[in-house]
């Protein structure tokens, strides 16, 4: 299946900033982010399709998927 992933800030470092990926069907949003190699210690949250989603939700083909890390600021 094929799904659209975004990163935000820190994650696009050495990376991608959006494309499209191909994963097998009953893909986690857990299972992209250890693809990928994001740190745990900055992980802030998944959207799917604009919507916040859970880190164990299942993806469906042609859902786009945002990651974010953690805000930071002052």
């Amino acid at each position: 299946m094929k799904i659209n992933v975004k990163l935000v800030g820190a994650f696009r470092v050495d990376r991608f900033r959006e494309e499209v990926r191909e994963y097998r069907a009953g893909t986690s949003v857990r299972e992209v982010i250890d693809g990928l190699q994001l740190s745990e210690q900055i992980l802030g949250f998944a959207l799917i399709n604009g919507i916040h989603a859970e880190f164990e939700a299942i993806l469906q083909d042609g859902d786009s998927l945002t990651i974010l890390p953690v805000l930071d600021g002052g």
